[in-house]
């Protein structure tokens, strides 16, 4: 039985990954982390999920609940995760990243870190957002010639980053598929006389709006035809049971940095 430790318990996704894990089969909850500041140390992490009791009471503090854990599942902030990674690799604890922001030196210093302890990092959990990853892959490459390429993104008016992870990693996968850097063909986002579009960049398109958990659209579009590829996510619960997927997965695995491609068998 692996146990799980949700960081961030108290907030929006620490809820439902509370509930995700109470309702999979073959992990169990470990540990809950609040902030320091938090009023609701020494609660109920069940109760506060409303899933009823589950004796799993709130700590402030990692390293308290360090025997109480296996698998340490954050979705807070770039500082903050890397923070906990090396935590992690000191307590010789495995994690599961969903943290999206991180600058490539940051992503430099994750992939350092996981030499010390198994990591599973993916800006999305979703089985369904990592298998069209796959599936684009192969539509990026027949697409190369004469198709241009647009990724709009829609998230809730409180996400901080963008673009959003997920569609940086979208792009990513097409830039890699047509043989192009991302870094120098993305544009994000237009406005002016901008003349027309280059055949090889990739634009990025961002709406924040309302509640929506999650859009994304990889546009593919030539003269004459169009073809549009969505992925849309109606609850945190996707992610929940991905990230709970990905926890149970590495258990036994050596020390290294993954992604939901490894965990749900899709490396080519």
């Amino acid at each position: 039985m692996t146990r799980i430790a949700v960081m961030g318990a108290a907030g929006r996704m620490g809820k439902v990954l509370i509930e995700a894990v109470h309702q999979a089969s073959g992990v169990t909850l470990g540990a809950a982390i609040v902030s320091p500041r938090s009023t609701l140390v020494g609660a109920d992490a069940g109760e506060l999920a409303g899933v009823g009791k589950l004796g799993v009471c709130l700590s402030n503090s990692l390293a308290e609940v360090a025997g109480d854990f296996d698998v340490l599942i954050d979705f807070t902030n770039p500082e903050l995760s890397l923070a906990n990674l090396h935590e992690c690799a000191r307590l010789n604890k495995a994690m599961v990243i969903g943290t999206t922001g991180l600058s490539a030196e940051q992503k430099q210093v994750l992939l350092e870190a996981s030499h010390n302890a198994p990591v599973v990092f993916a800006p999305n959990m979703s089985v369904g957002i990592n298998l069209l990853l796959d599936i684009l892959h192969r539509a990026a490459s027949v697409l190369q010639e004469g198709y241009d390429v647009e990724i709009i993104e829609t998230h809730h008016r409180h996400k901080v980053d963008a673009p959003s992870g997920t569609a940086l990693r979208l792009g990513e996968v097409v830039a890699d598929a047509m043989g192009r850097n991302l870094d120098e063909c993305a544009v994000y986002g237009r406005e002016g006389i901008t003349g027309p579009r280059s055949a090889t960049e990739i634009g990025f398109e961002t709406i924040r709006a309302g509640d929506v958990v999650g859009d994304h659209t990889v546009l593919f579009a030539s003269e004459g035809e169009r073809i549009e590829i969505t992925h849309k996510a109606s609850s945190r619960m996707t992610f929940a049971k991905g990230a709970v997927r990905a926890c149970a997965w590495l258990e036994g695995q050596a020390n290294g940095l993954y992604d939901m491609q490894d965990v749900l068998g899709l490396k080519h």
